[in-house]
């Protein structure tokens, strides 16, 4: 993209924003899913995009809930609209309309026909209370995040459960009813780790297993999408550790990362 006054104007953040703050062309992708006040009772004070604003601040810094900066929402404001959107599943809903938009704007179709498996392991922090194992092959205690990405690494579903699980025992969990959202997935793409009957009797599309062609480090067909899609949400310093008491948490969060990136990208382009 070449940078232009008109171009720069898109991007503009007024003087005191954070890096993590939305622009206007963000916010009108996302505002219209978020939910209106309810009828009665106290009129709704919060400022639904600086609550949106803080949820991102937070992920991308890596901050505690407690040391959001002072100019941002109270923390229980933040805390509170950021728990109930997960409960009402506002934000998969937001996810699930920025991933078709940005699937017509790259000119593809709602649907992909082709998915890619597989799983990262992250340590936990002292606070995690539930889903925390040891992954024996990258000894890492803490969780592990099962994603499944479409071609372009855009995510179609995560689970975070026990890095305990090894990934043909943890591949059923994302892979559960995944093709009655995306019916036209024709093939699954992973790693040798995802051999044998589990996976294969699991999975709703014949998996293709992409083996390794030489020793060391290569870049495996396919297989680096998603690993992109690892290293984009990792950009984020809340996910590049398990720092959650809960796996629901953690999975909300990477799901708002891949929500941060596409209104980004949505963005981006001239008209929408």
């Amino acid at each position: 993209m070449t940078w232009t006054a008109a171009t720069r104007g898109d991007f503009v953040r007024s003087s005191g924003m954070y890096a993590s703050d939305v622009t206007d062309r963000e916010w009108a992708l996302i505002a219209p899913h978020l939910p209106a006040a309810l009828p009665g009772g106290r009129p709704r004070s919060a400022c639904l995009r600086r609550v949106v604003n803080a949820v991102f601040y937070l992920l991308q810094t890596g901050c505690q809930w407690r040391m959001l900066p002072r100019d941002l929402p109270p923390r229980s404001t933040v805390y509170g609209y950021f728990r109930a959107w997960i409960a009402a599943g506002v934000w998969a809903h937001l996810h699930d309309v920025l991933y078709r938009r940005t699937r017509d704007l790259e000119g593809r179709e709602e649907s992909p026909t082709a998915a890619i498996i597989d799983s990262q392991s992250v340590k936990t922090s002292a606070e995690a209370r539930e889903m925390v194992g040891f992954d024996a092959g990258k000894r890492i205690k803490g969780r592990k995040r099962h994603l499944v990405t479409d071609m372009l690494g855009l995510m179609l579903r995560v689970e975070v459960h026990s890095a305990g699980v090894q990934d043909r025992d943890g591949a059923p969990l994302v892979l559960e009813r995944i093709t009655r959202r995306f019916p036209f997935i024709e093939r699954f793409f992973a790693d040798a780790g995802y051999q044998g009957p589990r996976v294969a009797e699991a999975a709703p599309r014949p998996v293709e297993i992409i083996k390794r062609i030489a020793p060391g480090f290569v870049v495996q067909p396919k297989r680096w999408v998603i690993e992109r899609t690892f290293a984009w949400a990792c950009t984020n310093r809340r996910l590049a550790k398990d720092f959650e008491r809960f796996a629901t948490t953690g999975q909300a969060l990477f799901q708002i990362a891949m929500i941060k990136l596409m209104s980004r990208r949505i963005a981006r382009y001239r008209s929408f």
